[in-house]
């Protein structure tokens, strides 16, 4: 995390990580082309200029996949937490991937037109009425103006900007682009390969996307479920300590408020928001590292005590009284004064 604006700088972990992620794209990117190579992928002759065009469109729908698959997966199971890290390197290669593939398709397909290549792609016998002539193009240039917007947003400058709950609002829009390019996928095979294998990838894709978060949410449900409370009480027993994981947490939904992590330090409670003021991070999946409450997004730190990020950092989240009655937790539902 970053006390004011700073570029964006690569520790060992980053570098590895983001070497990692150009080696995935290289390989994918020659396995497409040597695939389609050997086999024929659509009912038109696939050429060298359209498989990379086909190669580079894959690779970044595939990426977004895994992109929007991580935050359930994640959820799902902790082993899945490391890949929260670094997600926004992940993103911004997806946008790049996905841009290269836009301007390829402009200059193979539309490069050689009269008038302008790119409203070509939405006027050029077009009919918005008709599946066979819609313009699936559009639907992709739509959803590339929206991974725009997100990269160029990505920095923790935007974030603190535009505000945390703003912010995370628009990078919401990530699914209407996911929805657009499924679109985009399934009605150009549709039209040009019936259906093709593209049909089927881009709806298996979409299928599981929202089947993991679905099962996340379901999830989510039940445990939210397992608390029984009015919006009379002050207290409420949440659990016993021996249940919760030494430097863990549980989360427990509180009436007309967020919910609150609620963490074991030995044989200590503490019980914090469990939103990360940075982007609205679930404090209670990460853990107690050194004292101190690590999210498990971006790794923002804060004191289990006071809520306060250790100087020079100014971030803070509110906190809760907790008490011991033998086993038992009970926690205050009432925040702490500031």
């Amino acid at each position: 995390m970053a006390a004011g604006y700073k570029f964006v700088s690569w520790n060992r972990t980053k570098i590895i990580y983001d070497l990692a992620l150009f080696a995935g794209v290289i390989l994918y990117l020659s396995s497409y082309y040597l695939v389609s190579a050997g086999f024929d992928l659509s009912t038109e002759q696939t050429t060298a200029e359209s498989a990379i065009v086909r190669g580079l469109g894959t690779c970044a729908f595939v990426m977004l996949t895994i992109v929007l698959s991580i935050g359930p997966l994640a959820r799902l199971s902790p082993r899945f937490k490391p890949l929260l890290y670094n997600r926004r390197h992940f993103g911004v290669t997806t946008f790049t991937v996905a841009a290269l593939h836009g301007l390829s398709v402009i200059f193979l397909y539309h490069g050689f037109a009269d008038g302008n290549p790119l409203v070509a792609i939405f006027t050029e016998d077009a009919d918005y009425a008709s599946l066979n002539s819609f313009p699936y193009e559009a639907l992709g240039v739509t959803a590339l103006l929206v991974l725009f917007l997100m990269a160029i947003t990505s920095h923790d400058f935007w974030l603190n900007t535009l505000s945390a709950t703003f912010w995370k609002a628009l990078h919401m829009l990530v699914y209407i682009a996911y929805a657009l390019l499924v679109f985009h996928i399934v009605i150009g095979a549709l039209q040009n390969y019936k259906p093709g294998i593209y049909l089927y990838f881009a709806s298996a894709s979409a299928i599981i996307v929202a089947g993991l978060h679905l099962l996340s949410g379901l999830k989510e449900y039940k445990a939210d479920r397992g608390f029984h409370m009015t919006d009379k009480a002050e207290w409420i027993k949440v659990g016993k300590i021996s249940a919760i994981p030494d430097e863990r947490a549980i989360i427990v939904p509180v009436p007309n408020a967020e919910r609150v992590a609620v963490f074991r330090d030995r044989d200590h409670i503490h019980a914090v928001s469990n939103v990360c003021p940075h982007q609205n991070g679930p404090l209670g999946e990460g853990r107690i590292v050194n004292g101190c409450i690590v999210c498990p997004w971006h790794g923002y730190e804060y004191d289990p005590v006071s809520g306060k990020s250790p100087p020079p950092f100014t971030e803070e989240v509110a906190t809760y009284e907790t008490r011991l009655e033998g086993d038992d937790i009970w926690l205050r539902l009432t925040p702490n004064s500031a």
